[in-house]
């Protein structure tokens, strides 16, 4: 065991010192080369397990992320699954997972046929109908996004307990860059004109590089992030993403039936207990009654601790960011987008240090007014305690003019709140 052991640390030190070579600005092919002469073969926890000591050591996420479609190409020859996979039943989250990707290859090939078709096709003559297909094509790869929020959401949450960040650091950031070409990519689907000549132009400018980056995606997915997964992940994670997925949706396909999560999971899944009374300095709550109230709240509620952990976050009816209880324990840092980690980094040292105690934003997100706001936390001699979030949808109270001194219910049936 220790020689297979010391052989995948070797193994993992050479591919490094070979991928920093394509860092430095060596070719592609020669480092393909050195790979299969030096390497090997590897599999997919020694490349992620790479790239986190390329980051340990120093190396920019930014330009880890830059040049991770690099590193795929390069080790595609020398790839392999090392251990035979343990089977998984239908409906796993993972058997969800891949049959996303399998479904989103299909409308990937359905828009190369129409665009093969358009290139049959006069420049001058009519393509309404074709350019109908396209625009219904680019729709359905719009559902992408619930595939993507699973994964960042739930899947990296359990992962990074395993210690492995480099997921969420890397693949989150490049999972926005394939949102920003797919909805650039639908935009121009939906201006475009019905003529042969601006489909083909949207071909070239728009569908090309969106198309390839899912690919991509795809292929880093089935064949390291999923491997690495299944060796990584325990029973009860599996099941905890399996209960937290609903929330997020799902991809052109709807889960299979068969998967039996264990029965333990849901002990794991950040339950609290439903006895016993809080007592504070002004007055009493039991637990029930205390969830009850943040959950009646018109406001999404999330504290985070000292060690910028979440802690808490409450589940009213209607919020407006989806929460897995996978995030329980995660550093809120990972609980956004890599674009956003600077910003919600320098909120949390400007509370800690004291500098700060309030910070605040408003958004338009899907039709509503979103006011986001950060209060600092401190105990009574000013000590800092953690961060609680504050988000709401401002849009009604926004269209409030004059005054109601009379009682008036809004038009809702309490019964199926």
């Amino acid at each position: 065991m220790s020689e297979l052991i010391d052989n995948r640390v070797h193994r993992i030190s050479v591919l490094k010192e070979i991928i920093q070579h394509l860092h430095a600005g060596g070719a592609p092919e020669l480092v393909k080369e050195r790979l299969r002469d030096i390497v090997g073969h590897t599999d997919a926890t020694e490349i992620m397990a790479m790239e986190q000591q390329l980051m340990a050591e120093g190396m920019p996420v930014e330009e880890v992320r830059a040049m991770c479609d690099l590193h795929s190409q390069v080790t595609r020859d020398v790839l392999v699954q090392l251990d035979p996979p343990p089977p998984i039943q239908p409906g796993h989250p993972l058997d969800t997972f891949r049959r996303e990707n399998a479904a989103l290859k299909q409308v990937i090939a359905t828009m190369r046929g129409i665009f093969a078709e358009i290139a049959n096709l006069d420049g001058n003559a009519d393509a309404k109908e074709v350019v109908l297909r396209l625009r219904q094509s680019a729709n359905d790869l719009m559902d992408l996004d619930k595939h993507y929020q699973r994964k960042e959401h739930a899947l990296f949450s359990c992962l990074e307990r395993h210690g492995i960040t480099g997921p969420s650091k890397v693949m989150w950031s490049k999972d926005d860059d394939v949102r920003k070409l797919l909805k650039q990519m639908n935009q121009a689907a939906h201006d475009c004109g019905p003529t042969v000549t601006e489909a083909s132009r949207l071909l070239t400018q728009h569908a090309a590089p969106a198309l390839s980056a899912v690919e991509e995606m795809i292929f880093k997915e089935e064949n390291i992030l999923f491997p690495m997964s299944l060796q990584t992940l325990t029973d009860n994670e599996w099941a905890e993403i399996w209960s937290a997925s609903p929330q997020y949706g799902w991809c052109l396909v709807e889960p299979r039936t068969g998967y039996d999560p264990p029965a333990t999971a849901s002990a794991t899944t950040g339950a609290v207990p439903r006895d016993g009374t809080i007592m504070m300095p002004t007055g009493h709550v039991s637990v029930e009654q205390l969830t009850a109230v943040l959950s009646t709240l018109p406001l999404d509620l999330t504290f985070v601790d000292a060690e910028d952990r979440v802690a808490f976050f409450s589940e009213g009816p209607d919020r407006i960011f989806a929460r897995s209880k996978a995030i329980i324990g995660r550093k809120v840092q990972h609980c956004h987008p890599p674009r956003s980690a600077e910003t919600v980094n320098n909120i949390l040292e400007d509370f800690r240090s004291g500098r700060q105690n309030v910070a605040e934003f408003w958004i338009n997100f899907q039709g509503k007014f979103v006011h986001i706001r950060y209060f600092a936390v401190r105990n009574a001699e000013g000590g800092y305690l953690g961060t609680v979030e504050l988000t709401q949808d401002l849009a009604p109270l926004r269209q409030l003019s004059g005054e109601r001194r009379l009682l008036a219910y809004e038009c809702r049936d309490v019964n199926s709140a």
